[in-house]
This record gives C-alpha cells, sequence and structure tokens, in this order.
C-alpha cells in the first residue's frame, strides 16, 4: 500500500494518505464509516464485516442492544475479528442533505479519536467518511479531515496516538484528498 503524503507534526504524531483496502492495512484500529444501527450491509462497511468475518457484525449487534444507536458524537467498537487489526472503530458519518454537515463530520472524526485513545491505539486508519453513500461532497470532506487530525496532533503533545493513516480506495477521492493536503501542508513543509 503506497504513502502518496507523509506530514510529520511536532508533537510526534504523523498523518499520512495511502491508496488501497483499509481492511489490508496494518494499523491498531480502522475505521467503519457505519449507519447508527451498525448494520453494515453497504459500501466500507459491509467489506469491512465481511472480510472481518461475522464476530464484527455479532459484536455490532451487542454494542447496540446495551448503548443504543451510536451517534456522530460516540462511536461504537468492536474487535477486528480477522482483519490485521486489533480494533474496529464505527463511527457515523452524515448524510449530504441533512444540514449541519461539517460540524458532524468534525464530530465523526474528533469522537473517533477519543475513542482510539480510550483503547490505547498509536496507529489508526480512516476512510473517507460520508463520501460515498452518504453524498459528502469529497473535497470539502477532505478539508475536514485534515483540519480535524491537525487540531488533534496540535492539541496532544506528544501525540498519545502517533500515526493517523487516512486509506482512500478509489483515484478521485485519493485526488481530492492529495489536493487538499498540498494547499494545507505546503507552505508547512518548506
Amino acid at each position: 500500500m503506497e504513502i502518496k503524503r507523509r506530514f510529520n507534526f511536532p508533537s510526534g504524531g504523523t498523518l499520512e494518505i495511502r491508496q488501497g483496502d483499509i481492511t489490508r492495512v496494518e494499523t491498531d484500529a480502522i475505521v467503519n464509516a457505519a449507519n447508527s444501527r451498525l448494520v453494515h450491509g453497504g459500501g466500507v462497511a459491509a467489506v469491512i464485516a465481511s472480510r472481518g468475518g461475522e464476530a464484527i457484525q455479532h459484536e455490532s449487534n451487542q454494542w447496540i442492544e446495551v448503548h443504543g444507536p451510536v451517534t456522530h458524537e460516540q462511536p461504537a467498537f468492536t474487535t477486528g475479528g480477522d482483519l490485521p487489526c486489533k480494533y474496529v472503530i464505527h463511527t457515523v458519518g452524515p448524510v449530504w442533505g441533512d444540514g449541519d454537515e461539517d460540524r458532524k463530520l468534525g464530530n465523526a472524526i474528533q469522537g473517533t479519536l477519543k475513542v482510539a485513545e480510550d483503547l490505547k491505539v498509536k496507529s489508526i486508519a480512516f476512510p473517507a467518511i460520508s463520501t460515498g453513500i452518504f453524498g459528502f461532497p469529497k473535497d470539502r470532506a477532505a478539508g475536514i479531515f485534515l483540519k480535524e487530525i491537525s487540531a488533534y496532533f496540535r492539541g496532544n503533545s506528544p501525540a498519545r496516538i502517533t500515526q493517523i493513516k487516512i486509506v482512500l480506495f478509489d483515484d478521485e477521492t485519493l485526488n481530492e484528498f492529495l489536493e487538499a493536503f498540498d494547499k494545507k501542508f505546503e507552505k508547512m513543509s518548506k
């Protein structure tokens, strides 16, 4: 899985943008772009549940029974099942057109990082939450991801999570994230 961009923050954290399959990435946790009931029937969620085995959907069902629906601010988590990660953090991104989408996406990212800290993970991989079937514009999502991850690393020195990877499958999404990355970090890198 090729690293397309990398930025090292003074806090000791690293942000990487990679192209590939998030279910194959070597990391402590991966993020699932989930719905609030954790029914993993489509998109990234279906791939994660399929490759991770029955444990992921079973544990998701148990989570819902105990905690109720998942919110943008408070993701759920399960084990990684058959995946090469320890945990899957199930994050609910906003549906484009529901209102206040930017804030909801920011809350989903920050909520995910909080859960990752609670789980004591050092590395985490995100997909482009909400940019598939939920319709969030890819360029807009890229800017929000970079803003929220930068804020996380600036606010945590030393960084508790030392490596955040954004793993993107298709060329269109990758190109939008690379363009946003280059605009944001070009000046900081010089």
